[in-house]
Parts: C-alpha cells; sequence; structure tokens
C-alpha cells in the first residue's frame, strides 16, 4: 500500500468505527483526538503524538462491541491496534500502542495513587485487564520495545476524557501521519 492509501485506511476506520460509545461520554473518535491534541499541546515528539491518536485504533477494528468489558471479557483492542498498523509504523510506535493497557497497569502497580486518577469506566476496565502489575511483570513491561512511549501515551490517555474539549480535527495530524509513515519506509 502506499503512504496515500494507509492515509485513507486510518481515516476511515475514524469514520466508520469513530461513533463508538467510549463510555465517559464521549465517543471513540473524540477520545483519540483528544489524547493526540494534549499529546501535541505538552511539546512532544510528534511520534508520540501519532501513538496517542492511534493508540485506541484496535476498538476501530475489531469486531467485538465495545460494551464486553462490562460483561467481565477483554477485547484486546491493543493486540488487534498493534497488529493492524504494524507494517505500517515503526516499533517503537507499534510498541506504545500494544502497550498502552499494560502502561495503565504498570503506572497503577508502582504508583497505587494513580488508581485514584482513573475514571470509573478504567477501573472496570484495569480489572478485566489484569488489575495492577506486580513487580515482576513491571520488570518484564520494562523490557519491551516502545514501553516508555507507552508510559506517556497512557497519560494523554487518561487525561483525554472531556466532553467539551476544543481540539483539532482529524486532518490536522494527517501530515504527522505521513511523516510517521514515510520514516518506517
Amino acid at each position: 500500500m502506499s503512504v496515500n492509501q494507509i492515509i485513507e485506511e486510518i481515516l476511515g476506520a475514524y469514520e466508520t468505527g469513530g461513533d463508538l460509545d467510549y463510555g465517559e461520554n464521549i465517543n471513540m473518535r473524540e477520545h483519540m483526538l483528544q489524547a493526540a491534541c494534549l499529546a501535541a499541546q505538552a511539546g512532544n515528539d510528534e511520534r508520540i503524538t501519532v501513538a496517542a491518536l492511534l493508540h485506541d485504533y484496535g476498538h476501530l477494528v475489531c469486531d467485538q462491541p465495545n460494551d464486553i468489558f462490562s460483561e467481565g471479557n477483554d477485547n484486546f483492542h491493543e493486540v488487534i491496534g498493534a497488529r493492524a498498523l504494524q507494517n505500517w509504523f515503526d516499533e517503537e510506535i507499534i510498541g506504545a500502542i500494544r502497550l498502552h493497557v499494560d502502561a495503565k497497569r504498570y503506572l497503577c502497580g508502582a504508583n497505587p495513587k494513580y488508581l485514584g486518577k482513573l475514571s470509573d469506566a478504567s477501573i472496570t476496565t484495569l480489572a478485566v485487564q489484569g488489575g495492577p502489575m506486580n513487580h515482576d511483570e513491571m520488570a518484564e513491561f520494562r523490557e519491551q520495545v516502545g514501553y516508555k512511549m507507552a508510559l506517556t501515551v497512557r497519560v494523554y490517555d487518561d487525561q483525554g476524557k472531556q466532553p467539551n474539549m476544543l481540539r483539532p480535527e482529524l486532518p490536522h495530524y494527517v501530515p504527522m501521519l505521513r511523516r510517521c509513515l514515510l520514516a518506517k519506509t
């Protein structure tokens, strides 16, 4: 696929899956755009912004209902998203996407006060996703490619749940997507 075709694929996924209820009084598109906006506003490398923009891509392309968590099941959206994007972006961006759920578990295990920063929906999903990490799991997490980026993206994931946040629309991020895609090829 060409870079333009990949971008169209990503934009299409946002269009078809973006209205999915995120469970935080916003939809999935809004949540992902907010995470990207927060990453960019903080002055991060644009690769972190792109990882934040795509961290929940698996929700957009998986064939499972989003309310699966309330039934006590995990949809493994982080793995689905990373697999869908793995041929297009560098290993660190893919690692951040694949590890953003584990980053929540890591942060809660490393600092129990972090749990108090989570929304009710994130607390519910944390339980389904394995709960806070223990010391051995945290050590394994730190061995993964992209773990530092995942920890950064996780903070924006947790903050990007504001019903009335002003932020750029998806086309604003297309040049960043293009540069990250071209860096991979």
